[in-house]
C-alpha cells in the first residue's frame, strides 16, 4: 500500500506546475489564476517532508521550482497582496527556511524577510492577537494559528533573535476564550469586539466545533513543539498539545479512528468523517509521540486514524488514486455572506471533495510520520 501511496503524490507533482495544480481544488472550482497562496504552501511542506523521509530529490526539486517562479532575486513575491493583510498568505512562506538552508539562495532570506515585516503591520486585538485578515477586523481564527505563528516561530529560530513571547502570547489568547472546559474542545473562531453577526454576544465565540479548524490548531502546536528550544515556552506549548489531543481523542469514531465533521455530533444526520481534520489529528499524534511530547500510546492512535482514513476514503483504480472525505473549504462572514454563520447546518453543507490539497497535504504529513514509525521498529 505505502508504495502506492509514493506513486499517488508523485502523480500528483508529474500533472503539476505553479500556474496550475492537480490539488489546488478550491481555486480550478473559482476560476482563478495561479497565486501565491496557504493552499499549495500546505503541499509543499508535505513534498518536503516526503523528500526528507524517502530521500528522494523529486519531491525537493519540484518545490524548488515551483517557488522559484514566484520568488525574485530581491526577495519580491509574484501575486502577493501585502495589502489584504491575511495571515492565510503568510502560511506559504515556512517552506523558505528549509529552501534557504539546501540552496543559500539568498532570495528565499530576502522573501521570509519581507513576510515578516507584514506580520509586524498586522493589525491585532487589543489582547494583542492577529486579527485573522484585513476583512474580518478583531477576529481570531484557529486557522490563523497554524497560517502565521508557525512561520514567525522559524523566522525566530534562523533569521531573528529566539524571542518566540509573542507566539506564544498568542496561544494563550485562543486557550483562554476559545476552549470550552465543558467539551474540552476549541470552537473555531473569536471576535474580540463581539459585534460580527456569528459570534455570540457575550463571549464573542462562534456555535460549533469544526474539525479542520482544531486540526489546523493541532498541527500548529505540534509544529511548534518541535521548533521551540528547551524551556518553559516550549512545554507550556507541549502542555496545551497534551490537553488538546487527551480531549479530542475521546470523540474518534471507534470503528475507523476517524473524526467528524462537527466534532461533538457523531451519527448526527447530515455529518460525516472527515478526511483533512482526521489527517489533521493523526499527524499531530504521532508526530508528537515521536518528539516525546505526547505519551507514546498516541502513535497507535494516530495509526489506526490513518489507516482508517486511507480503507475508507482511499481508493486505488486503474486510473490511479483518489482520496476522498475532503471539506473543500469552511469559513465564518464576512458581513456580506450570512450563509457562513457557523451554525451546524452550515458547516456540513460545504461541499465534499476528491484530492484537495487540504486533505491531501495532511495526509502526505501524516504518511511521513507513519514511514518514520515503521523505520524505528
Amino acid at each position: 500500500m505505502y508504495g502506492k501511496i509514493d506513486s499517488y503524490v508523485l502523480h500528483l507533482i508529474q500533472q503539476s506546475s505553479p500556474e496550475k495544480t492537480a490539488w489546488n481544488i478550491e481555486r480550478v472550482r473559482q476560476g482563478k489564476p495561479a497565486s501565491w497562496n496557504y493552499i499549495d504552501g500546505c503541499m509543499l511542506t508535505a513534498l518536503l517532508e516526503m523528500a526528507r523521509i524517502l530521500g528522494d530529490s523529486r519531491y525537493s526539486d519540484f518545490v524548488e521550482s515551483f517557488v522559484d517562479s514566484f520568488i525574485g532575486e530581491d526577495g519580491t513575491i509574484r501575486t502577493w497582496e501585502k495589502e489584504k493583510q491575511t495571515l492565510d498568505d503568510i502560511n506559504e512562506g515556512r517552506v523558505l527556511f528549509p529552501l534557504y538552508a539546501m540552496t543559500g539562495k539568498e532570495k528565499y532570506r530576502l522573501a521570509a524577510e519581507r513576510l515578516h515585516a507584514a506580520l509586524q503591520q498586522q493589525p491585532r486585538t487589543h489582547e494583542g492577537s492577529w486579527w485573522h485578515k484585513a476583512i474580518y477586523p478583531n477576529q481570531v481564527w484557529l486557522d490563523g494559528i497554524y497560517m502565521a505563528q508557525v512561520f514567525a516561530a522559524l523566522y525566530e529560530k534562523h533569521f531573528g533573535q529566539g524571542d518566540y513571547s509573542d507566539v506564544v502570547g498568542q496561544l494563550r489568547i485562543v486557550r483562554q476564550h476559545m476552549f470550552d472546559e465543558q467539551k474540552r474542545l476549541y470552537y473555531h473562531g473569536y471576535d474580540a469586539s463581539r459585534t460580527v453577526f456569528w459570534a455570540d454576544k457575550e463571549t464573542g465565540l462562534s456555535q460549533s466545533f469544526w474539525l479542520r479548524a482544531m486540526g489546523w490548531f493541532a498541527i500548529a502546536l505540534v509544529d511548534l513543539a518541535e521548533i521551540l528550544p528547551e524551556g518553559s515556552e516550549k512545554a507550556e506549548v507541549a502542555a496545551l498539545l497534551s490537553e488538546m489531543m487527551a480531549s479530542v481523542s475521546t470523540y474518534a469514531d471507534e470503528e475507523t479512528g476517524m473524526y467528524w465533521q462537527v466534532v461533538d455530533q457523531p451519527g448526527r444526520e447530515g455529518n460525516y468523517l472527515e478526511t483533512s481534520g482526521s489527517s489533521m489529528m493523526a499527524y499531530a499524534m504521532l508526530k508528537g509521540a515521536r518528539l516525546g511530547v505526547l505519551a507514546k500510546e498516541y502513535a497507535a492512535k494516530g495509526l489506526k486514524t490513518f489507516d482508517g482514513i486511507v480503507n475508507k476514503y482511499l481508493t486505488f483504480h486503474d486510473e490511479g488514486i483518489d482520496l476522498g472525505g475532503i471539506c473543500l473549504v469552511a469559513g465564518l462572514g464576512p458581513e456580506k455572506d450570512h450563509r457562513r454563520d457557523g451554525t451546524y447546518a452550515y458547516y456540513i453543507s460545504e461541499p465534499v471533495v476528491n484530492n484537495d490539497a487540504k486533505g491531501v497535504a495532511p495526509l502526505v504529513l501524516c504518511y511521513t510520520e507513519v514511514r518514520r514509525l515503521i523505520q524505528a521498529e
